[in-house]
């Protein structure tokens, strides 16, 4: 069986901390290591980065088998296909520098970015 966490926050600024404190709460239950997390970490704020407004954000969280799950949204679609064409450091690139996969979903209340990390530490060794 998986656990789960699922985090609604508001979209703003304010509250991004909180979901780096959620990710980083979890990692240290799995005893995943300061680079995995780091890299985790950076991949969650670029997305969270897309969103300052007043609306929800979920940030899914779930580890198994050494992979760490992240799914996060609602996002606009066309906030993720700028984000990804703006010509500087793209989102795209920054998720395939960090994560070892991601993935797009359209929902029926806006597209969500799915994330997953092999875990190199203990965590990663499990399964």
């Amino acid at each position: 069986m998986t656990d789960e966490i699922r985090l609604v926050l508001p979209a703003e600024e304010d509250f991004r901390p909180i979901a780096h404190l959620v990710t980083g709460g979890l990692a240290m239950r799995l005893d995943v290591t300061y680079d995995d997390l780091d890299d985790v970490q950076v991949g969650i704020e670029a997305l969270l980065g897309l969103r300052d407004d007043m609306g929800e954000l979920v940030v899914t969280l779930s580890a198994e088998d050494g992979v760490l799950h992240a799914a996060l949204g609602p996002f606009p679609p066309e906030t993720l296909h700028a984000a990804d064409s703006d010509g500087g450091l793209d989102l795209r690139r920054v998720l395939e520098t960090v994560c070892d996969t991601h993935e797009v979903e359209e929902r029926p209340d806006g597209a969500w970015v799915e994330l997953t990390k092999r875990l190199a530490g203990p965590a990663g060794a499990r399964g």
